[in-house]
């Protein structure tokens, strides 16, 4: 049950009795679009409708929702449907509408929101993908948790997800890792002379692999040739890292179904299959560069090169595929990859990258059309930097320098929920503040508290009534029994309204791939749980259990319920836990717990 997609269907019958056979041709019903007004003042539902079709109809918009509007009124679940300016409708449903609503929550639990609107379509989600160089870093966390968040929305509304991290285990920074390996295996070996050139990873998690390494192989290394021990430190430190990163992920609730390999991808034959397939379609030419736009660079020189015709897609210019030494490119692999992800069946694929990868975007998105002859969408999400902040200062994150807070850091400061609620309170393109002091404050203006504590505040309603007043009657009362006519208070139906929402939100998030748009969503609803609860403190009226009123007391229980399961339905959607006042638990959240209950 959606409402708001059933006021489109209000709409579409008021279409049919005020058009004739020869115009209803003429709409669309997937460009209707009903939602919430922002002032309540103007009714539960608004639409355009009347705005968006008025010239293809030719006639006046504000004519044709006159027309609209009294069509409507004749409907059963409308209370008033009112023109509003130029044209614009705003339509205020019956309180029955709303009950039903509630009704049917109470139903279906927690697959209430869930949707088949994939159709079992078949998408691949790739994120994190960082370099195996070093272990992930907090600002990584920001991309996980985006990747994971909008895998388990598209999982909800019916798509067959594939998660997927891409290891980009080719190339000279996997050689430089190798190398930086090598240093400190001879430092761990007793050698008090090794000095990490610059451009070299320093860290001192890379002592840890070479430990390891001096434990299984002793100092056999330091006898073999050059490229025996590249090639095996190589594999060594990517495979070490990995298995860390893994761990990582793990921390933070996040299990890739996949995991794929750039050299292997390489030594397959990936990149010169794809390679063929633009040279077939004639997308591959010699030519030279212009220089960078509005920046010079030192190390730029006008050279012949290989190039993708990437204009001819959309791209503002064409791009190296291979370089003067006869190497492929970074793009050449990639171009590779996602076409490795359109023969396993994805033609929607969706990439989460970090910012500066901004201007790979067009190339991208221009080499996936190619290869798949337009067969293929590719959606990139950008995910914009992270400002890690302590004291107030700056917290640096750099592999290089090994200066930086790891997510393993960051877990054990905060607990996994906080990083991926915290990173969910800005949508991906905009810039986020992590402050670790704010975020481990004891206070309501921490919102993933704040909204977990809703969910606990609700069972520990529910449990009480148990063993209150209500005893034995309410253990035998079937929440969807219950008269919830009842609940005709604005306040009780403003948290109804804000429930029957849920499903809209859920489709929407998914279409636009904004997981962020589901904690939103939560910390609306938890501020008008909270809200709610507070005026029942202030107003013996609103009081969830009414003493002398018990058929009341099941009514509100009943919408105490509700909010339960739609809360505990999108803290899942987000990878969040619940958690339980009576429970033991971290103490930061049982010290939450004592001072919301004050």
């Amino acid at each position: 049950m959606n409402i708001y997609q059933d006021v489109e269907h209000m709409l579409m019958e008021a279409f049919n009795k005020v058009l004739g056979p020869k115009d209803i041709g003429k709409i669309d019903q997937n460009l209707i679009n009903v939602e919430p007004p922002r002032d309540k003042e103007h009714g539960d539902v608004a639409t355009n409708v009347a705005m968006v079709f008025a010239k293809t109809l030719s006639i006046k918009p504000r004519d044709l929702a006159i027309k609209i509007c009294n069509e409507l009124d004749r409907n059963d679940d409308v209370s008033a449907a009112e023109v509003a300016g130029p044209g614009f409708i705003n339509i205020k449903l019956v309180d029955e509408v709303w009950f039903k609503s509630l009704h049917f929550i109470l139903k279906s639990g927690k697959d209430y929101g869930s949707s088949a609107l994939g159709a079992g379509k078949k998408i691949n989600i790739e994120y994190v993908s960082a370099n195996p160089t070093g272990p992930l870093h907090a600002a990584h966390a920001r991309g996980a948790v985006v990747g994971d968040a909008l895998a388990r929305l598209l999982m909800k509304t019916g798509y067959d997800v594939c998660k997927e991290y891409y290891i980009n285990d080719a190339g000279s920074q996997v050689d430089i890792l190798g190398q930086s390996t090598f240093l400190r295996y001879q430092e761990v070996l007793g050698d008090d002379s090794i000095v990490i050139p610059e451009g070299h990873y320093p860290g001192a998690y890379l002592k840890d692999i070479a430990a390891e390494i001096v434990e299984k192989d002793g100092n056999k290394w330091l006898s073999k040739s050059v490229e025996e021990r590249l090639d095996a430190f190589r594999k060594y430190s990517v495979q070490m890292m990995m298995e860390k990163v893994k761990a990582d992920l793990n921390s933070l609730g996040i299990e890739m179904d996949i995991f794929s390999s750039e050299q292997s991808l390489i030594q397959s034959g990936g990149v010169d299959s794809v390679l063929n397939i633009l040279e077939e379609r004639e997308l591959l030419y010699e030519g030279v560069l212009d220089p960078p736009k509005g920046k010079q660079s030192e190390n730029w020189m006008s050279r012949p090169q290989r190039l993708f015709k990437s204009t001819l897609f959309g791209d503002d210019v064409d791009r190296a595929i291979q370089k003067t030494d006869g190497n492929w490119t970074y793009f050449a692999s990639d171009i590779a990859y996602h076409y490795d992800k359109y023969k396993r069946g994805f033609t929607e694929m969706i990439d989460i990258w970090v910012a500066d990868h901004g201007g790979y975007v067009k190339r991208m998105q221009s080499a996936v059309n190619a290869v798949t002859f337009d067969e293929a969408k590719l959606d990139v999400k950008i995910c914009q930097i992270v400002h890690m902040l302590k004291d107030g200062k700056p917290v640096r994150m750099s592999k290089r320098s090994g200066d930086f807070v790891t997510i393993e850091d960051v877990v054990t400061a905060v607990g996994k929920d906080v990083i991926r609620f915290i990173m969910l309170t800005r949508k991906n393109d905009q810039v986020l503040e992590f402050d670790f002091d704010k975020v481990v404050e004891q206070s309501r203006d921490n919102p993933v508290f704040y909204v977990q504590y809703a969910h606990a505040r609700c069972c520990s309603v529910l449990r009480n009534a148990d063993v209150g007043n209500t005893r034995g009657s309410f253990k035998k009362s079937n929440f969807c029994s219950n008269n919830l006519s009842l609940l005709t208070d604005e306040n009780e139906l403003n948290v109804i309204k804000i429930l029957t929402n849920w499903p809209r939100i859920i489709q929407g998030a998914a279409k636009a791939h904004e997981p962020h748009r589901i904690a939103f969503y939560l910390s609306d609803l938890a501020a008008a749980f909270h809200s709610l609860w507070n005026k029942g403190k202030e107003d013996e009226k609103l009081r969830f259990i009414v003493e002398d009123d018990k058929e009341l007391s099941f009514a509100r229980l009943s919408l105490i319920k509700a909010i339960a399961i739609v809360i505990a339905s999108g803290l899942e959607v987000i990878g969040l836990s619940l958690i339980h006042i009576s429970e033991p638990t971290r103490p930061l959240y049982i010290s939450y717990a004592v001072f919301c209950l004050k």
